[in-house]
């Protein structure tokens, strides 16, 4: 069973953004967007995770992070994307002609 918590790397007004972990290891990123009564998420998820256990994370944000904000909402929709992470880029990277930092493990 996953044992699923999240970091927070940013908050604005009107978003946040997570990276998801399972004990130790990254397994994916949620994105969330406060519109008025609907909160929009992108969720990435790693190609590990089995379909039970995307479900068990969608309800825990459901449950946890969003009560947690403290939002009037009527409704949370979320787009799960799932596949392998191929790095992170930066517009510093592009200019030097960089390709993008590896993900954790690569």
């Amino acid at each position: 069973m996953p044992n699923f918590f999240l970091e927070r790397e940013c908050r604005t007004p009107s978003s946040e953004c997570y990276t998801i972990m399972d004990g130790g290891a990254a397994v994916g990123r949620l994105d969330l967007h406060f519109a008025r009564l609907i909160v929009h998420g992108t969720l990435v998820v790693s190609e590990s995770l089995t379909q039970e256990s995307i479900q068990e994370l969608v309800e825990m944000i459901d449950e946890d992070v969003l009560d947690a904000v403290g939002i009037e909402r009527e409704e949370f929709v979320v787009h799960v994307h799932q596949g392998r992470d191929l790095g992170v880029y930066s517009n510093q990277e592009f200019r030097s002609g960089g390709n993008g930092h590896p993900p954790t493990g690569a």
